[in-house]
């Protein structure tokens, strides 16, 4: 049994998936596929039962996940000790970060962070925010980068930028021409909405209950799993939407949106870290990074 097995079972139970668990991981599926069947073939164990075109753990498989996760998790902090003995950054860091900042605000500041520290490999994983939290709780991302408030007592947060959020319809909408719109008009249109779990969801509907209208009186359309979905259902005039600046400005800016008042305000973009886990420096190094960007 090596490590590399068991980075790779780990990965394939946490997917239930061998071909994503593969593109994570780098490595071809039969790569995958292979060492999963040589972990099984050696201790006469089956680890995974195929149900149609996903895996599902068996009874053992369930019994060993605990062990492959702690055996795993001691053999890279004795890599992270290693690292940490030299005098600068360098090693992996494993950051999961919301769609919104994982797509728009993260990667220039990576990019940047990649000059000043081109010995740090940096492992990025997107979900929606309640996915973020859980991975950084759950120890498979060293940091995490989320919108909104964040209701976790395990995690440290610190703020590391804001952005705005801004109502939008296509331009030939009819609540496009409308200078500005009251609460009735809110309650009345069609919204298209992330799907729940979505830190964009709940900064807009906390916004939109700010201007009088509350949740369970809203008009839901459509709930669509990511921001470019709801974008572009939004620019054929499905609805109306609240988003982000940073996936719309493009949009709006090519006559495809229009931009509508009142404005829903600001939020801030968060970094959590698991209070009792110890950060690499390169982890560190890339908090500092965003927070002085």
């Amino acid at each position: 049994m090596t490590l590399d097995q068991l980075r790779i079972f780990l990965a394939v139970a946490e997917r239930e998936h061998v071909t994503q668990a593969a593109a994570a991981l780098g490595l071809t599926q039969s790569a995958v596929s292979a060492a999963i069947a040589a972990l099984e073939a050696r201790h006469d164990t089956r680890l995974f039962d195929r149900v149609g075109r996903h895996i599902e753990l068996t009874a053992a498989g369930k019994t060993f996940l605990g062990e492959a996760r702690a055996v795993v998790a001691r053999a890279e902090a004795a890599e992270l000790m290693l690292s940490e003995l030299g005098s600068h950054a360098k090693g992996a860091i494993n950051v999961a970060a919301s769609q919104t900042i994982a797509s728009y605000w993260l990667p220039p500041h990576l990019v940047r962070f990649r000059e000043s520290a081109p010995e740090v490999d940096v492992r990025l994983e997107q979900g929606n925010t309640s996915a973020v939290i859980e991975a950084v709780k759950a120890g498979t991302a060293d940091i995490g980068f989320v919108e909104g408030e964040v209701k976790a007592a395990a995690l440290a947060v610190d703020q590391v930028g804001i952005d705005e959020m801004v109502l939008v319809v296509a331009p030939d909408h009819p609540l496009a021409e409308r200078r500005s719109l009251k609460p009735a008009d809110l309650a009345a249109a069609d919204w298209i909405v992330r799907e729940p779990g979505s830190g964009t969801r709940s900064e807009a509907e906390n916004a939109v209950a700010a201007l009088g209208v509350p949740i369970h009186e809203r008009r839901i359309a459509m709930v669509l799993p990511s921001n470019e979905a709801v974008r572009a259902a939004v620019e054929a005039g499905a609805g109306i939407a609240a988003l982000s600046e940073l996936v719309v400005a493009e949009s709006i800016r090519g006559g495809r949106l229009e931009r509508l008042k009142p404005a829903l305000g600001r939020r801030a973009f968060h970094v959590v870290r698991h209070k009792e886990r110890r950060l690499s420096k390169a982890a560190e190094a890339l908090i500092d990074h965003c927070k002085s960007a």
